[in-house]
């Protein structure tokens, strides 16, 4: 019986895992942005709260920059004509169901508890919601962000997923207070990664498109209030120096709304 030394056992798992860290790395960098750009970022919002289009919008449409707000249309009664007007500048209006149901350990949200829900009643709220839209706003969301980022229904052994009920209704679901972007040639579009953006300042924003564009990747950014610091807003001396930094061609990065974006993807990707 032949034997391996173990210097040369120990010099072909280094090769083997050489190879494929490489192999890894280029499958990572394959993909290929529009017009020359390195990596992609969308600007995105929950809720429909007020502060998006009395202080988000004005901004956004003085860089012209286009985000995706995913809402709960009781939310947005109260600023109808400047959701309309956003809808007009060209903003991407998302589902964020209609009772924005979320865990029932969060105790605001027991009346609406995730567990309490079959797979049926969500299918069900997320067309009432698309139709919501459509009455008040005139267009039908094609992009979905899940409530507090869950993604289940039910407990315990009748625990399941919505994710395929998002994936047959919608071009996109987006999560929340993911640690990583997305890779366009392998992520989920059902289940696209949201990093916050509310509370960080600047530098830490950069941080966050500087690593992603490493790596090629489509950064998803995913905020609530828009104006100054406060718990769950994105404040708006961020930014209004991040929107110069996205727009200036010397970064090569594609800002888009969401949907626009995952079409692309899907292009490129045949599916």
């Amino acid at each position: 019986m032949n034997y391996i030394r173990k210097p040369l056992l120990k010099s072909f798992v280094l090769v083997l895992f050489c190879s494929s860290f490489l192999w890894g790395q280029k499958a990572q960098t394959s993909f290929q942005w529009p017009e020359g750009n390195t990596m992609a970022v969308s600007l995105t919002w929950d809720d429909g709260r007020s502060s998006q289009v009395t202080v988000g919008t004005p901004i956004l449409d003085a860089y012209g920059v286009k985000a995706t707000f995913y809402i709960v249309p009781s939310l947005i009664k109260e600023e109808i004509p400047g959701w309309k007007a956003a809808v007009a500048n060209g903003h991407e209006i998302g589902n964020h169901s209609l009772m924005h149901p979320c865990s029932g350990n969060f105790l605001w949200a027991r009346d609406t508890a995730l567990e309490d829900y079959t797979l049926e009643q969500m299918q069900l709220e997320l067309a009432k919601a698309n139709d919501s839209i459509k009455k008040i706003l005139g267009v039908t969301p094609t992009e979905f962000a899940y409530p507090c980022g869950q993604t289940f229904v039910g407990r315990g052994p009748n625990t399941a997923s919505y994710v395929p009920i998002v994936h047959n209704q919608f071009s996109s679901g987006r999560t929340w207070l993911d640690e990583v972007p997305n890779d366009p040639a392998f992520c989920d579009m059902a289940q696209l990664t949201g990093v916050e953006m509310d509370g960080k300042n600047i530098d830490e924003i950069l941080e966050l498109i500087e690593n992603a564009r490493g790596d090629n990747l489509w950064l998803v950014l995913a905020g609530h209030d828009i104006g100054d610091k406060n718990r769950q807003t994105t404040e708006v001396t961020m930014l209004k120096k991040l929107l110069p930094y996205l727009t200036d061609p010397a970064n090569k990065i594609w800002t888009a709304p969401v949907g626009e974006i995952s079409a692309y993807i899907k292009t490129q990707r045949g599916l």
